[in-house]
């Protein structure tokens, strides 16, 4: 198993403040902590988009069929303004989104490309009004419609210097900045590809303010109605383009469709005695492997409700404390893991599997176990445990870069509860 690549550093960890004293430390987990400064506000400011693309320091991430390109397993590429040239054309922001709505046509395919934000550590960056950095851009340059020729070429030429794109559909081996930056490209890259259409009317849509919405234009240049003296469909008249079906998007504030994020809540769960912790596992997991529950928030329900109601249901168990821990933006495709500590009730720790089919197993495991496969047996899914340590027949956990993880540490480490060796039993929760 490849090196685990170490944990983004939270925002201001040297400061002391009264929340630090009370509640600790602040965890930070893998695919957070991005360096960009989003500027998510001048998104629609043609002027400062059209300004960083093509900007000296701007950066392009290039994504074919959402593998990002990399120069090795922990740093992305990074090309220039020239080498996206050929795709994207000049400067694809070079009229205003009015012009280019007013413009649209379903049938010529636009490169999709997002602004992520500026990079303040880069000095000599773009300025713009009072913001300074260097533009970063996401690129989707997956071969399709009108421009696949283009793309074909550019993923050509983009790897003749040893850069590739990363296989596999889940990546957790690039370094902390890195993993931010590339969970918000993908999140958003993928987001688009799946809306090219509306929600209401069906109709093609049309990616604006710099890849983070999408509209429903009103007309369409393919709709253009022509005709010559025969009848024929031909004519180069400079027509208006073509009305569409009405759409209630485009009325009121519903105007436009924007990114999802899925809350999700994963949950370290203790027993009552505060002597085990309830891992599960899913039958296509290797052997062995054990992790903490999780599922989706369901609409009108609190994150503490959606953690008793989905411990419940997939091992039977019941809660009662519910504390809430971290976070961890999860960009497969768009979810935001809420990580929380809980207790079992002392009468509700029976693991009953019918109720949920989805786990295939639920135990409850000693503290000294887990602590144990902390530090000895933890790996992705598909990996072997990569500390020599580790015995055959152990514990298998998920690694640092994983949320569940880092709720594990909380319970046993002794930055969070303290309970491993026999530590924090019974005393006051330093969480």
């Amino acid at each position: 198993m490849p090196d685990q690549p170490d944990l983004p550093q939270p925002a201001h960890a040297e400061l002391d403040s009264t929340l630090t004293r009370r509640y600790g430390k602040e965890v930070a987990n893998y695919f957070s902590g991005s360096p960009l400064n989003r500027v998510s506000f001048l998104r629609s400011d043609h002027t400062l988009l059209s300004a960083a693309v093509v900007h000296p320091s701007t950066t392009f991430l290039l994504f074919n069929s959402l593998a990002p390109l990399i120069k090795d397993p922990a740093t992305l590429s990074r090309l220039r303004h020239a080498d996206v040239k050929p795709l994207i054309g000049d400067n694809p922001y070079e009229k205003s989104e009015e012009q280019l709505i007013a413009e649209y046509n379903s049938t010529v395919t636009i490169p999709q490309l997002v602004f992520l934000g500026l990079d303040e550590r880069e000095q000599d960056g773009l300025s713009f009004k009072s913001y300074r950095g260097a533009p970063v851009f996401a690129l989707d340059v997956t071969p399709r419609g009108t421009i696949e020729d283009a793309a074909e070429k550019l993923l050509a030429d983009v790897q003749k210097d040893g850069s590739t794109f990363l296989p596999g559909r889940v990546h957790m081996s690039l370094n902390a900045s890195d993993a931010a930056i590339y969970a918000q490209a993908r999140s958003l890259l993928d987001w688009n590809a799946r809306n090219p259409f509306c929600g209401q009317c069906g109709q093609p849509t049309l990616s604006i303010n710099g890849g983070s919405k999408r509209t429903c234009p009103p007309t369409d240049l393919s709709l253009i109605p022509t005709a010559n003296a025969q009848g024929t469909s031909s004519s180069t008249l400079p027509l208006p383009a073509g009305p569409r079906p009405p759409c209630a998007t485009r009325n009121g504030i519903h105007n436009l469709c924007f990114p999802r994020t899925d809350p999700t809540v994963i949950m370290a769960v203790i027993s009552s005695d505060s002597q085990r912790l309830l891992l599960g596992r899913q039958k296509r997991w290797p052997a062995l492997w054990y992790s903490t529950l999780a599922g989706f928030v369901e609409p009108g329900e609190s994150i503490e409700e959606a953690v008793r109601r989905e411990v419940w249901e997939e091992a039977g168990v019941k809660i009662g404390r519910v504390v809430i821990h971290s976070s961890q933006p999860w960009p497969y495709p768009n979810s935001l893991m809420i990580g929380a500590l809980a207790q079992a009730t002392p009468h509700g720790e029976e693991i009953v599997l019918e109720h949920d089919p989805e786990l295939e197993h639920a135990k409850w495991f000693d503290l000294g176990e887990v602590e144990e496969a902390l530090r000895v047996g933890t790996s992705a899914l598909g990996e072997e445990p990569m500390d020599e340590g580790y015995r055959e027949g152990g514990l298998r956990l998920p690694p640092k870069t994983a949320i569940a993880n880092q709720l594990l540490q909380a319970v046993v480490g002794d930055e969070g509860l303290g309970l491993g060796r026999g530590g924090g039993r019974g005393g006051e929760s330093k969480i």
